[in-house]
């Protein structure tokens, strides 16, 4: 049995075009080095917050959340939580932002399959992001809680 690949079945030893030695054109489309490897993903990364307006209310509760951890002062434990929840959400954006671009470059039409692919793209990015509050509301309220109540009940303290 073989693998389908383009219309044509390939065997496991076949010389598949997927791979990129049997294929010059995919050699072409390789970063020269690792520095430019990383270009290219500051590259990604400032398209996402050129184009993408929910990138900036990412960067918003990002830096929000540090400052509030910081000012916190929490634990080890706790900033690698936050560190993974909101890990979590950003790649799930930059995923959800390269399934559009694909799908509107495969299917420039409307079409319903698109529309489930981006609006499934679309469910990741809220799924990670609910996770990320239930997660700072456990890591942060009690801390902050705390703080604001002794703001409230003590002025000045």
């Amino acid at each position: 049995m073989g693998i389908p690949i383009g219309g044509a079945r390939y065997a496991a030893g076949d010389q598949c075009l997927m791979k990129p030695e049997n294929n010059p054109d995919q050699n072409d489309r390789r970063s020269a080095n690792r520095i430019d490897s990383f270009r290219h993903a500051f590259a990604g990364w400032g398209y996402m917050l050129r184009t993408q307006r929910n990138s900036w209310i990412h960067s918003f509760f990002t830096i929000a959340v540090i400052v509030v951890g910081l000012w916190l002062r929490l634990n080890t434990i706790e900033w690698a939580l936050l560190a993974i929840v909101i890990g979590l959400v950003w790649t799930a954006e930059f995923i959800n932002t390269a399934i559009e671009a694909i799908v509107d470059l495969a299917s420039p039409d409307l079409h319903p399959l698109a529309k489930v692919g981006k609006d499934i793209g679309a469910a990741a990015v809220l799924l990670s992001a609910v996770t990320a509050v239930i997660v700072g509301v456990l890591i942060l309220g009690p801390p902050l809680f705390v703080r604001v109540w002794t703001w409230v009940v003590r002025p000045g303290s």
